[in-house]
C-alpha cells in the first residue's frame, strides 16, 4: 500500500503550502500543510499503519480535509488536489522560488502585479528597475535578486560533488557488468573529488570498442547522443549532466586515465619532468624521445613508479606539491572512511533535528561508530528551536541514561552555539561549564565587511569555552558565496587558541574547503570532520567530508574523530 515514502510526502504537503499563499489564500490554511509536513516528518508512528486503521485523523493536527489527502497519497501515490492547484499555475513560476530573498508572498506580489512567471521576465524586469515599483521591493531587495540571478546563470550546467558521484557510480556498476569492457574507472574532476563538476568523464579498455559505445548509447538514462565516435561518446543523461565515455585499448589505459584524471597543471608538471628525463608523456603512454620506445606500466602505479615517485591519490594532483613530495618519497597517508571512529555535531529533536538522541546513537552503532556528539542549536537560534537552560538539564539527563546503559557506546553532550555579531557567543559561563564541547558558527548577519566578520570570529575564538568553529567560511555550495573574511587570520587565531576547525561534510557546505586545510595543518590545526546530521540519513554524509579532508593532505592524526572516545575527551580539555 504504501506507495511514496514519507519524505515525498512532506515535500508534497509542504509545495500545496507554499501554492495557497502564491494563491494568496488566509495563511492559516497553508500554515495547517506545512504544520501537517513537520508532524509527519517527526512522527515516530508509523504513517502507513495509521493509514491502514485509520487512525491518522486522532492526531491532533490532523483534520478531515488532511486525512483524506494524506490517505490518497499513501494508498494511490498521487494526490489529485495537489495536481490541480499545481496546474493552475505556469510551470516556469516554481523556478523563482530559486532565487535567494523571494518567498511564496513577494513571488505572488511580483507574478500579480507584474505578470513575472520566469527568471529571464524577472531578469528583465530588474534591469528596467520595475521592482522598485512595487511594496515591500527596494533597492536591496533588487540589487540581492539580480545577483541571485547571475548566481544561477554563473552555477548552470554545474553539479555538486555527491550528484554526479551517485550517477557515475550506476554508470561504473553497468559498465564493469558489461562483457566487452576490460576495466573502467571515473576520471577528471569527479575522481579528484572536487566540489563542483560540470561533466562525468569515464575511462574504460576494450577489445570492442564500437559494441561498448552502443550499449553505453542505449543505457536508459541516456536523454540526448551528442556525439558517437570511435574512441570517445558524449551523451546527456536525465539529470542533464553531459557524460563523456573514453574507450582504449588496455595497455593505453593506465596512461589515458592518468590523462584525464587530470588536473591540466599536474599533467603539464609530470610533462615538463618527464622531458627532463628525456621522456615524451601523453594519454597513449611513454615514450623515449630519441627511441620512440615505449614503456610498459600496467596502472598508474607502474607510472609514478617510472619516474621513481610514490603514487599520488587522484585527490592531491592540482599541482599543490604532490610531484616534489612524491620524489622525495614524503607525502602523507591520507585519512580514510575507516579511520573515522565517532560522529560530532549532529542535531536531534530537541532542536531541529528530525530524530531523537537514542535513534541516531543506534544510527551510529550500526555504522560501528564508538561515540556520538549531540550539539543542538543554542538559544539565540530560535529559528531553529534553539535550547533554553531547562531543555539542556532535560538534555544531559537523557544523555547521562543513556550512557549508563552502555558500555562500549558513549555520548557527548555539546552545542552549536551562535557566534553573535559583536563575536560573543549566547551563553554565560555558567551554562558553557554543562557542556563536553562547543561548535561555535556563525548564522546570521552574514553581510558584514571582512574586517568586522573576522574581528567577530577570532573574538568568539578567544572565548575558552570554544572547542570547534562550526563552518568557517559560511558558504553554500552554488547557492551562498562564503562571508567576506580573512581565511588566513582565522586560521592563524584558530592554531593560536587552540580551536579546532570543522570539516563539515554536508554536500552543500564541505567547509572548511580543501584549499585551506593543507595551510592550516603547516600551523598545527587539527580537526573534525562533521556530518552536521539532522536526520539518520545525513550521518552517511562523512565520506564527503573526508574527501575534502584528503583533498586537503589530512591525515588521520590531524583528524580528532579518527580516534578513541578518551583521545577525543583529550582533545576538547
Amino acid at each position: 500500500m504504501f506507495i511514496v515514502d514519507r519524505s515525498e510526502i512532506v515535500m508534497i504537503l509542504n509545495n500545496i503550502g507554499m501554492l495557497l499563499e502564491l494563491k494568496g489564500e488566509n495563511f492559516f490554511k497553508s500554515k495547517a500543510y506545512y504544520d501537517a509536513a513537520r508532524r509527519i516528518e517527526v512522527m515516530e508512528e508509523n504513517l502507513e499503519e495509521l493509514v491502514r486503521d485509520d487512525k491518522l485523523k486522532d492526531i491532533k493536527g490532523f483534520g478531515k480535509a488532511l486525512t483524506q489527502k494524506i490517505t490518497e497519497l499513501v494508498k494511490t501515490g498521487r494526490l489529485d488536489y495537489y495536481n490541480r492547484l499545481k496546474a493552475s499555475f505556469p510551470e516556469g513560476l516554481f523556478e523563482l522560488l530559486k532565487i535567494q530573498g523571494l518567498g511564496p508572498k513577494r513571488i505572488s506580489t511580483l507574478y500579480n502585479k507584474l505578470g513575472i512567471c520566469n527568471i529571464e521576465q524577472l531578469k528583465q524586469a530588474c534591469n528596467e528597475g520595475k521592482l522598485l515599483e512595487l511594496a515591500g521591493f527596494g533597492r536591496k531587495t533588487q540589487a540581492a535578486v539580480i545577483k541571485s540571478i547571475d548566481d544561477l546563470d554563473k552555477y548552470s550546467n554545474r553539479y555538486l560533488y555527491y550528484q554526479a558521484s551517485e550517477i557515475s557510480d550506476l554508470i561504473i556498476k553497468l559498465l564493469d557488468e558489461n562483457e566487452y569492457v576490460i576495466r573502467c574507472s571515473i576520471a577528471g574532476s569527479l575522481r579528484r573529488k572536487k566540489e563542483i563538476i560540470k561533466d562525468i568523464d569515464i575511462i574504460a579498455s576494450s577489445e570492442k570498442p564500437d559494441d561498448v559505445m552502443g550499449f553505453f548509447t542505449s543505457l536508459p538514462m541516456v536523454t540526448n547522443i551528442i556525439n558517437r565516435g570511435e574512441t570517445k561518446t558524449s551523451v546527456i543523461m536525465d539529470e542533464k549532466i553531459q557524460v563523456d565515455l573514453r574507450v582504449v585499448g588496455d595497455k593505453e589505459y593506465p596512461y589515458a586515465l592518468h590523462h584525464f584524471t587530470g588536473s591540466k597543471e599536474h599533467n603539464t608538471a609530470m610533462r615538463h619532468m618527464a622531458k627532463d628525463k628525456g621522456l615524451k608523456m601523453n594519454e597513449y603512454g611513454i615514450f623515449d624521445l630519441d627511441s620512440g620506445e615505449s614503456a610498459d606500466c600496467r596502472n598508474e602505479e607502474e607510472i609514478f613508479g617510472l619516474f621513481d615517485m610514490e603514487y599520488i591519490p587522484p585527490e592531491l594532483r592540482e599541482n599543490n606539491g604532490e610531484i616534489k613530495d612524491a620524489l622525495e618519497r614524503a607525502l602523507p597517508v591520507l585519512v580514510c572512511d575507516k579511520d573515522i571512529k565517532g560522529v560530532v555535531h549532529v542535531h536531534t529533536r530537541y532542536s531541529d533535528g528530525k530524530n531523537s538522541i537514542k535513534e541516531m546513537a543506534r544510527a551510529c552503532m550500526g555504522l560501528g561508530y564508538k561515540y556520538l556528539g549531540i550539539s543542538d542549536h543554542s538559544e539565540n537560534a530560535f529559528y531553529a528551536g534553539g535550547l533554553k537552560r531547562d531543555q539542556i538539564k532535560r538534555q544531559h539527563e537523557e544523555i547521562d541514561q543513556l550512557n549508563e546503559s552502555s558500555s562500549d557506546f558513549m555520548i557527548l553532550k555539546g552545542i552549536e552555539l551562535d557566534i553573535l555579531p559583536d563575536g560573543n557567543v549566547d551563553y554565560d559561563e555558567e551554562v558553557l561549564s554543562w557542556f563536553d564541547f562547543t561548535i561555535a558558527s556563525v548564522h546570521s548577519s552574514f553581510n558584514m565587511d571582512m574586517g568586522k566578520m573576522t574581528d567577530r570570529i577570532i573574538k568568539a575564538l578567544k572565548n575558552e569555552f570554544v572547542t570547534i568553529l562550526g563552518h568557517p567560511s559560511g558558504r553554500l555550495l552554488m547557492s551562498r558565496d562564503p562571508y567576506r573574511v580573512d581565511m588566513d587570520e582565522i586560521i592563524a587565531a584558530a592554531s593560536e587558541e587552540r580551536v579546532i576547525l570543522e570539516i563539515n561534510a554536508n554536500p552543500y557546505r564541505l567547509d572548511l574547503d580543501w584549499r585551506y586545510c593543507k595551510k592550516a595543518k603547516e600551523l598545527g590545526c587539527k580537526f573534525a570532520i562533521c556530518s552536521d546530521a539532522h536526520s539518520i540519513d545525513e550521518i552517511y554524509n562523512i565520506p564527503f567530508g573526508v574527501n575534502t579532508a584528503r583533498k586537503g593532505w589530512l591525515t588521520k592524526e590531524d583528524i580528532i574523530n579518527t580516534g578513541s572516545y578518551k583521545s577525543l575527551k583529550k582533545e576538547f580539555i
